[in-house]
């Protein structure tokens, strides 16, 4: 069992380029789109993004010949979840009869393409919501009449929302109608069979995240894992590297051994500034992001084997 704490399904058409009037504008963050791609490779370099974490990013050794550990993100790369958060969140709305000031006459209800750029920004599910009551305003609900107006009451609030749509993706997970993404099991045997180590690094809650592996992955799979971390492990979310610095410790390894196998800019942004080349294997609703400094970009795993990725590795070593 990993010595660390603590989900694929068809691709659709990519959503369309993010509108002036998109309500996430007062987030300032900019993303800039490409088009969809089929595969493509890019050479890595360990400085170029700059991270505004105080974690010092590990460095690529020249040293370093061989992918040594795999490691994989879960939502969007393990399985293709972003809807399923969704409907989770938005049952839970429901449930609470959370209404907003901007709303006041029905239960706040994420549409798909405003959650597609929302869970792009910003990492985790409690953040998702602080934000968005900041900025639409705070909601009375079933848990509190009126709005709350004090920390303790707010963090309830978001407390209980997160918890109770925890449980709803669980049930969604259990049923038994979703599936890995095309290609993740047969890396994930391929990389155990050939005795590299693997891992799995996720900004979702802790039991969400155990629940999809054990139901998706199996037991088996699962168990094997070197390493598991989940965003209950750290104190910040991806973007910030903090996670995978934290994998490349238990791991034993430096950053420049792993491979990191992410769907997000903001994975990506977190792999690359803890020294860890990337690959990106998009979904529907990451397909028009910026992955420059990605070493490889495909629309999935199914013709991808663990040799690809060694050779991939292989040259970032020689480029740097």
């Amino acid at each position: 069992m990993p010595s660390s704490s603590s989900c694929t399904m068809l691709l659709l058409p990519p959503n369309p380029s993010f509108s002036p009037r998109n309500p996430l504008s007062s987030l300032h963050t900019t993303l800039r789109l490409s088009p969809l791609r089929t595969s493509t490779t890019r050479t890595f370099s360990s400085s170029s993004s700059s991270s505004s974490s105080s974690t010092r990013p590990l460095s690529i050794s020249a040293s370093s010949r061989a992918l040594r550990a795999l490691i994989f993100d879960c939502d969007g790369v393990i399985l293709e979840s972003e809807h399923l958060h969704r409907q989770a969140y938005n049952d839970a709305f429901s449930h609470f009869n959370v209404l907003c000031p901007s709303s006041p006459s029905q239960p706040l209800n994420w549409g798909s393409d405003f959650y597609d750029q929302l869970q792009n920004r910003i990492g985790g599910g409690k953040p998702k919501m602080r934000w968005y009551f900041k900025e639409h305003g705070w909601p009375s609900s079933s848990i509190f009449e009126t709005p709350p107006v004090d920390d303790t009451d707010r963090a309830k609030l978001i407390d209980t929302l997160q918890d109770w749509k925890t449980e709803r993706y669980k049930e969604i997970i259990k049923s038994g109608t979703v599936e890995t993404r095309p290609g993740v099991l047969r890396l994930m045997d391929e990389a155990k069979a050939s005795g590299k180590k693997l891992a799995v690094c996720s900004a979702a809650t802790k039991s969400s995240v155990i629940l999809c592996l054990e139901n998706l992955i199996g037991t088996e799979r699962f168990q094997s894992l070197d390493c598991f971390l989940a965003g209950d492990d750290v104190k910040e979310k991806k973007p910030d590297p903090s996670i995978y610095v934290t994998a490349a410790k238990n791991l034993d390894l430096s950053g420049g051994d792993c491979l990191v196998v992410e769907d997000s800019v903001i994975g990506l942004q977190a792999a690359t500034r803890a020294g860890m080349p990337c690959v990106v294997t998009y979904t529907s609703s990451t397909a028009n992001q910026d992955f420059k400094d990605a070493i490889a970009i495909y629309p999935d795993l199914s013709n991808v084997r663990l040799k690809d990725l060694e050779s991939l590795l292989q040259n970032v070593v020689a480029a740097n």
